[in-house]
C-alpha cells in the first residue's frame, strides 16, 4: 500500500480552554467543525500552535481520545506525539493509533539539539515502531538541530513517514527536497518571515502546514492548492498578497500568542493562554482586528467582535 495522499491546507488548531482553564472539547468540536466547513484538508491537533508542551499527558490523551470522534468528512487528523525522548515519543504515537488518529507530526525533543545523525535515528526508529502514517517537522528556531536537505532525503524514504513541514529560511533546501522527487507531502510554515509559502509552492509543494487558517481557513486553502494550472498559481499569489497583512500579525510576536489572542477577540472557543504565555496586549490586538475587518473576515466568517 503507498503512502495516503495528504495536500492543501493542514491547520495547526489552537487548543481552547474554558475559564477554569481544562480544557474545552466542544470548543474543540465547534472549532473542527469550523475548519471542516471550510475547505482545510488536515488538522493538526496538539502542535505548537495549541500549546502542547504545556499540556499534561493526561491532558494529551484525553484530547486524542475525544476528538478524534469529531472528525468531518474527508478531514485528517494528526497529532503532535513528540516526548521526552524517543521512547516516550513511540509510547505517545503508540496511544493515537490505538484511538484512531489519522497520524503523528513529531519534532525533535525539546532542549535536547541532537547531531543530525542522531536526529534521523530518532525519526527512523519512531517510523519503525508502528504503522501511524508520520509527519517530521524541521523547526529548527524550536528544537535547536537543523536537517538538512540530504536529512530529509533519507528520511522521506521510509514508508511511514508522509509528511516534511518545513520552518527554516533557506528556499534553495526546498529545491533540493523537491528535485529529489521522493513520496512524501512537502510542506511549509505560513510565516513570511521565512518566506517559504511561494517557493514551495512553485516547486511542486504538497502545500502549507500553517496557523492562519485558524482565522482564515479559506484563504489557506487557496493559498495551499498544489499548482495544476496557471491559474492555480495565480490564486496563490494573489491571495497570498491579499492576506499578507494577516501573516505579519500572526507572526509578529510568538507563536501562537497573536492567533490565539484574536481567535478569543472574534468569539472562537479560544479561552486563556497558558502561563507563561500572556494575551496581547490591546493596541497590538487592535491592529489585528483592524486587518482582519479590513479582508472582510468578520462578514464572511460571521465573527462576534
Amino acid at each position: 500500500m503507498g503512502k495516503p495522499n495528504i495536500e492543501g491546507s493542514f491547520v495547526a488548531l489552537i487548543t481552547p480552554f474554558n475559564d477554569d482553564g481544562t480544557v474545552d472539547f466542544e470548543g474543540f468540536r465547534t472549532l473542527i467543525d469550523f475548519q471542516a466547513s471550510n475547505g482545510t484538508s488536515a488538522l493538526l491537533i496538539m502542535g505548537s500552535t495549541g500549546e502542547v508542551s504545556m499540556l499534561s499527558r493526561e491532558e494529551r490523551e484525553q484530547i486524542i481520545s475525544e476528538t478524534v470522534k469529531f472528525r468531518k468528512g474527508d478531514i485528517r487528523i494528526f497529532y503532535g506525539c513528540t516526548g521526552t525522548n524517543t521512547k516516550d515519543t513511540i509510547e505517545r504515537v503508540r496511544y493515537a493509533a490505538g484511538e484512531g488518529a489519522d497520524g503523528a507530526i513529531i519534532t525533535l525533543p525539546s532542549y535536547i539539539c541532537p547531531p543530525v545523525e542522531d536526529a534521523i535515528q530518532y525519526f527512523l526508529e519512531v517510523a519503525d515502531a508502528g504503522d501511524l502514517p508520520i509527519g517530521i517537522y524541521n523547526n529548527p528556531s524550536r528544537v535547536g538541530t537543523d536537517l538538512p536537505a540530504e536529512a530529509i532525503i533519507r528520511l522521506a524514504g521510509h514508508p511511514n513517514i508522509v509528511v516534511d513541514k518545513e520552518a527554516m529560511p533557506r528556499p534553495a533546501q526546498i529545491a533540493k527536497i523537491a528535485a529529489a522527487k521522493k513520496d512524501i507531502a512537502l510542506m511549509c510554515c505560513d510565516s513570511p518571515n521565512l518566506g517559504l509559502v511561494m517557493p514551495v509552492m512553485s516547486l511542486g509543494g504538497s502545500g502549507t502546514a500553517n496557523m492562519t487558517g485558524n482565522i482564515a481557513p479559506q484563504e489557506m486553502a487557496v493559498i495551499s492548492k498544489p499548482w495544476r494550472s496557471f491559474e492555480d498559481a495565480e490564486k496563490c499569489r494573489d491571495t497570498y498578497l491579499k492576506i499578507l497583512p494577516l501573516l505579519e500579525f500572526h507572526y509578529a510576536v510568538v507563536n501562537p500568542v497573536p492567533v490565539k489572542s484574536i481567535a478569543r477577540a472574534l468569539g472562537l472557543p479560544s479561552g486563556e493562554l497558558r502561563r507563561p504565555y500572556r494575551q496581547m496586549d490591546a493596541e497590538a490586538l487592535k491592529r489585528g482586528l483592524e486587518i482582519v475587518k479590513g479582508l472582510g473576515l468578520v462578514e464572511k466568517y460571521g465573527f462576534k467582535v
